[in-house]
């Protein structure tokens, strides 16, 4: 990144307040900053409850901050933008559509060349492994099935941001790590941002450039941790003396929070 191009993406004193049912107001986040690079690979680890999907939902235009300024490429985020795709904790599928025409849904919101969005739309679905997957509908696919279609619908505008809350939160823990390389070989293909929501400490280092820690509700960004693992990242890399270091490190710093009883 040159020193005129802004960032991928930016936070800038970002508070978050709700109004709860009762009347009274409870702080979600307080004093997000935070630049992000193109093409970086950032993680958001912290408790439950600590405004970690909030956050992504700010960036996304699906949430509004209370306080502060957040910026895309240099742009005022003030509503969904063409250029960045969400994959959320549930793939969300429509069950009366197969898997291509679920692929195809954002293209056909935004009005996109329909003969365009069908190439790009097989294109991902390769990408993420369910080429001849086209016609089966949800019903007929497994857990991480329906998320590598989620991802796939995702990315099918080319967008150059990738917001992804807990989308393997569900799966079991092979699936989990399957995907987690899936994840890694489509970053290093298509080159997008990426910021993954997490409660899980090691894949947020598996996975992540850097991870954002979060403190306990008001959530508060208590440290970012460079990640100096060597890439392309495999399983065996889990098992290694310095993985272990980042992950125990992490931990520590959400205990001294309370973010871990």
């Amino acid at each position: 990144m040159t020193s005129a191009e802004p960032p991928a993406f930016r936070f800038a004193k970002v508070n978050k307040t709700y109004r709860s049912k009762d009347g009274g107001d409870v702080a979600a986040l307080r004093g997000i900053g935070f630049d992000v690079k193109k093409g970086e690979f950032i993680t958001v680890v912290g408790p439950s409850g600590c405004g970690k999907s909030t956050l992504l939902r700010i960036l996304a235009g699906l949430a509004r901050a209370s306080d502060g300024e957040v910026a895309i490429s240099g742009r005022i985020v003030s509503g969904p933008g063409r250029d960045v795709g969400v994959v959320f904790q549930a793939p969300v599928l429509l069950p009366w559509r197969n898997v291509l025409q679920n692929v195809l849904v954002p293209a056909e919101v935004q009005k996109r060349d329909r003969t365009r969005a069908i190439e790009r739309a097989r294109h991902y679905l390769e990408m993420v492994g369910l080429s001849g997957f086209e016609t089966k509908y949800p019903n007929e696919l497994s857990g991480g099935m329906q998320q590598r279609v989620g991802i796939a619908r995702a990315l099918v505008n080319d967008p150059s941001l990738l917001l992804m809350d807990e989308p393997f939160g569900a799966l079991d823990a092979m699936t989990r790590e399957s995907m987690n390389l899936e994840l890694l070989r489509l970053k290093e293909r298509t080159g997008s941002t990426i910021m993954l929501v997490t409660h899980s400490i090691p894949e947020a280092v598996f996975l992540g450039d850097r991870v954002v820690v979060m403190s306990p509700r008001p959530g508060r960004v208590t440290r970012i941790v460079e990640v100096d693992l060597p890439r392309p990242r495999t399983l065996k890399l889990i098992n290694t003396e310095h993985f272990g270091v980042y992950v125990s490190g992490i931990r520590d710093d959400l205990q001294a929070t309370g973010g871990i009883d």
